[in-house]
């Protein structure tokens, strides 16, 4: 299996960048980046000698990333193992991450605020101070839960 070429070790340095600021482990950089700078779909097996990553890692990082939306299986008549190819579209791409990753914490954000407004002690001598930063909180909540579709339809656009 033939090294990385400069451009494609690039290309997965600067997706494992990428990966990291938005908290997802390094490997989902390497495969991600990997598959966008690789002409022709690769399989797991592949994928693995390249960057010389364990068979676990690439499997769960492949299921991950498909699971995204970033990487979608590709058929190859005639051959048996999967192929993999980086979804390319910056509408897909970002629609899914705000769809799987942001959506799900906004949904479950009224049940936090619940639990903070519920340990709030009536008698802390911190009372007036946590109630603010609750007010605080539940406007931040409120205004991205105002927000996300706008930035939804925004990505929508690209």
């Amino acid at each position: 299996m033939p090294a990385l070429s400069p451009f494609q070790t690039e290309a997965v340095a600067l997706c494992v960048r990428v990966a990291s600021v938005i908290s997802l482990p390094r490997s989902f950089g390497e495969i991600y980046g990997l598959l966008l700078s690789t002409k022709a779909p690769l399989s797991l097996d592949e994928i693995m000698a390249r960057l010389q990553m364990s068979r676990g890692s690439a499997f769960e990082g492949l299921r991950s990333l498909r699971d995204l939306g970033a990487v979608k299986l590709v058929y190859i008549p005639g051959v048996r193992k999967d192929h993999f190819a980086a979804e390319t579209s910056l509408r897909k791409l970002a629609t899914s991450f705000l769809r799987d990753r942001v959506q799900p914490h906004l949904d479950n954000g009224l049940h936090h605020l619940d639990a903070i407004k519920d340990s709030i002690e009536t008698d802390s001598p911190d009372r007036e101070f946590e109630l603010g930063r609750l007010t605080q909180i539940q406007s931040w909540h409120k205004f991205l839960k105002k927000v996300l579709p706008l930035v939804k339809a925004l990505a929508g656009k690209f």
